[in-house]
């Protein structure tokens, strides 16, 4: 689903504004990066939580040079999902 599909499913849910809607879904993107930013984590009831976490720095060998190159810290988003999404994952991997 794409950002427009998104704001006209809202829309069309709550019975806003197209407009009204991309405005309120801008904000809160925005609100999101900057406590994500500022270290903290953002948990979203019955959705997951979102967090940065630092990813230390490895070795990596390339498999046919077996030249190795060092692969610095970073940081990285990381998504928890909340149980119910896992529950009906694990459903759904297991209904084959």
């Amino acid at each position: 689903m794409k950002t427009k599909e998104l704001i006209q499913h809202i829309a069309t849910s709550t019975g806003q504004s197209k407009t009204r809607t991309e405005e309120l879904l801008n904000v809160t993107i925005s609100v999101l990066q900057k406590e994500l930013l500022a270290g903290n984590s953002v948990q979203l009831q019955n959705f997951g939580t979102l967090e940065m976490k630092r990813r230390n720095s490895r070795v990596i060998v390339h498999p046919k040079t077996q030249e190795r190159t060092v692969v610095p810290e970073k940081m990285q988003l990381n998504f928890k999902p909340h149980q119910t999404i896992k529950d009906q994952l694990y459903r759904i991997n297991n209904d084959k």
